[in-house]
Parts: structure tokens; sequence; C-alpha cells
């Protein structure tokens, strides 16, 4: 049988999800929001589409739409930081909700060359630092 996840009416961000990002803007069908780590500039996508757990849950056209995002997303961290790779990913082993992490990946990041997940504790923004981010981010979603 299928898993049938808990029904809502309204699309809602996950409170991990709003716990551990900061919004940076709001595409068509994803927030586009910060990952609350300054080990690396990393990106997450949370479509707006209510109860979505895999992208199998989405229609062909939702699909399409956030293959687009993700492309867009990656494009700005191509842009703004230069990163020697980036990594796309949508796991959801802890978070249910659908959502996709574009991590720009460096040579020297403390991480690296391993996945980002569970290699070293998350440094959180500090305000001043945010801000700058955030500027920069909508600067070359701007451009």
């Amino acid at each position: 049988m299928p898993r049938k996840p808990a029904h809502h009416d309204r699309y809602q961000l996950h409170p991990q999800l709003a716990a551990d990002t900061h919004p940076v803007a709001s595409f068509a069908l994803s927030e586009l929001r910060l990952m609350d780590d300054s080990n690396y500039p990393w990106l997450v996508l949370v479509p707006r589409v209510v109860d979505a757990g895999e992208l199998i849950d989405l229609d062909a056209g939702q699909r399409r739409q956030l293959g687009d995002e993700i492309d867009q997303a990656s494009r700005l961290l191509r842009d703004a930081f230069s990163p020697f790779k980036l990594n796309v990913a949508a796991l959801g082993n802890l978070v249910p909700q659908l959502h996709v992490h574009v991590i720009a990946r460096f040579e020297h990041d403390p991480a690296w060359p391993a996945p980002v997940w569970g290699r070293v504790a998350a440094r959180p923004y500090t305000p001043e630092a945010l801000v700058e981010r955030i500027n920069v981010l909508n600067e070359y979603l701007r451009a």
C-alpha cells in the first residue's frame, strides 16, 4: 500500500525547514531559501505543493517547473560564487516535505570531497553576514 501523507488543506513550510533556513526569494513554484550554514553557499528550494514528499508527487508541469528553478538556483550559485562543483540533492530522510538542496562546493570547503551532511557542525550566519549573503543572492537574481 502506498503511504498516505498527513493531509493539509494548504501549503505549509515544514517547521524544521523554517528553523534551518532563511527566505531569499519566491519562484513560480518554490520558495528559495538559504540554509543557515555559512560553511557553504547552500540554497534550498521548497515547492509550494500541498503534501508533496517526493518528486513523483508533482505533476509533469510542476516537475518541469522545479527543474527550471533548480537550474536558476544552480546558475545563481555559479555566477555569485564560482564554485568548483554544484551538488543538487533531494533526500528528505529527516524532513519529509519535498525540498531540493543546491550547494556550491569548493576544494577547500570543510567537508570536501565528501557530502556536506554530518561532516562538520553547521556555522550559523551572524546577522550581518546573513544580510550580506541574501543581498548578494538577490543582486545576482535581479541581474
